[in-house]
C-alpha cells in the first residue's frame, strides 16, 4: 500500500500552522508547508520541507498533489483581520473562500481523505449564552466570521458528497509563543492586544489603547478567553489522530474556558515584564462583546485535547520571551 503519511499544512510558516508544524515534527511526522509568505515568515517554516506557493495557483496545487505522497491537509492559510475584512472584503471572501475551494478541489482529485481546518470564536457573532459551545447559533457579525463559516458549510458539503473526513477547530483568543523559544508571534502591522502591550513594555510604541471601561464586567473593560498556541497545535494533531482513528467529522471549539479582561492582561504583562506600561482609554469599538469565553469540554471528551498552558502568567511569559528575541533580531539588523 502507497505511503501516504506526509502531512501539507498550508500557512505553516505563519503564527499558528508553524507551531503545528513542529508539534508534529516533534512526532516525527513529515510535513510540507506550503506558504506564499504574505504573512508568513520563511524561517517559522523549519521542520519539514518548504515550497513556496499560492492557494490561487490550481495548476501548482495539482503539481503538489501529483508530486508528493499527502495524506492530510491543515489549512491555516487566511486572512484574519476583522477591520480590513469590513473594509475590503472581496479580498477575504477570495483568500478564505475560493482559495480554499481550491485547495479542497485537489484534495478530492487526488483522493485525499483529511482535512483538519482553523477555524474561529467569530463564526458565532455576538454570544447570547457565556461559555459558548458548539450549539450556540451562528451569526457572524463580519465578513471575516462569514468566510469561515463559509467554508465549514463547504466542508460539510464536501463530507456528504464526497465522504471528505474533516475536523473545523474554532479558536478563541491565540497567545503566547513556543517554549522553546524558536517561533511566536510575529505580524505586520500587528493587531492582537498581548503582542501590543509587550510592544509598549518595550517601548516600541508609546502606550497600549482600552477600547471601553464601560461593559458589563468587573473592571469594566472585555474578557476574552486566551488559549497557548502550543496547546492549538496539540489540538491539530490530536485532530487529525481522531480521523486517522476512524473518528467522524465535526467541529470543535479550543479555549481555556476561562476569561481575562483587557486590564488584567495589561497589568500582568506590567508585573511580568517588570515595566510600566501606559495605557489611554477610549471609546468602544463597534462590535466588541463585553465577554467571549469557550466552552472546549466537546474537544476534551471526543479527542481527549486539554489546554497544559492555561494559566495566563505562563502565557504572558511565553510570550515577552518571544517578543524580547524579536525586538533583539530587528536591533541587530538595523
Amino acid at each position: 500500500m502507497e505511503d501516504r503519511s506526509t502531512i501539507l499544512i498550508a500557512g505553516g510558516a505563519g503564527y499558528i500552522g508553524s507551531h503545528a508544524n513542529k508539534e508534529l515534527a516533534r512526532r516525527d511526522a513529515g510535513t510540507i508547508v506550503f506558504d506564499n509568505l504574505s504573512y508568513g515568515h520563511r524561517e517559522f517554516a523549519r521542520w519539514g520541507d518548504f515550497l513556496l506557493g499560492d492557494l490561487s495557483d490550481t495548476a501548482q496545487l495539482d503539481r503538489v498533489f501529483e508530486t508528493h505522497r499527502i495524506g492530510a491537509v491543515m489549512h491555516f492559510s487566511a486572512f484574519t483581520c476583522v477591520n480590513e475584512s469590513v473594509t475590503d472584503p472581496a479580498r477575504y471572501y477570495e483568500n478564505n473562500v475560493v482559495n480554499t475551494l481550491n485547495l479542497l478541489k485537489a484534495m478530492r482529485k487526488h483522493d485525499v481523505p483529511y482535512f483538519i481546518f482553523s477555524s474561529t470564536c467569530a463564526t458565532y457573532g455576538n454570544p447570547v449564552k457565556i461559555p459558548i459551545s458548539e450549539e450556540h447559533p451562528l451569526n457572524p457579525v463580519n465578513p471575516y466570521g462569514r468566510s469561515k463559516l463559509m467554508v465549514e458549510q463547504m466542508l460539510a458539503d464536501f463530507s456528504s458528497a464526497y465522504g471528505l473526513k474533516y475536523v473545523s477547530l474554532r479558536y478563541f483568543n491565540a497567545a503566547g509563543a513556543d517554549p522553546d523559544g524558536e517561533i511566536g508571534e510575529w505580524h505586520d502591522p500587528e493587531t492582537h492586544l498581548i503582542p501590543l502591550v509587550l510592544d509598549a513594555a518595550l517601548g516600541i510604541r508609546s502606550g497600549v489603547e482600552i477600547y471601553g471601561t464601560d461593559y458589563d464586567t468587573a473592571d469594566g473593560t472585555c474578557v476574552r478567553d486566551y488559549i497557548h498556541v502550543a496547546d492549538l497545535a496539540t489540538a491539530h494533531v490530536a485532530a487529525l489522530e481522531y480521523l486517522r482513528g476512524g473518528g467522524e467529522s465535526g467541529v470543535f471549539n479550543l479555549g481555556n474556558g476561562a476569561g481575562f479582561s483587557v486590564r488584567t492582561i495589561i497589568d500582568t504583562a506590567s508585573r511580568i515584564t517588570g515595566k510600566k506600561i501606559p495605557v489611554r482609554e477610549v471609546a468602544r469599538r463597534a462590535g466588541d462583546p463585553a465577554v467571549l469565553i469557550g466552552d472546549a469540554s466537546r474537544a476534551a471528551r471526543v479527542l481527549g485535547w486539554r489546554p497544559k498552558h492555561a494559566d495566563i502568567d505562563e502565557i504572558l511569559e511565553t510570550a515577552w520571551r518571544w517578543h524580547t528575541k524579536l525586538n533583539e533580531k530587528f536591533k541587530t539588523k538595523g
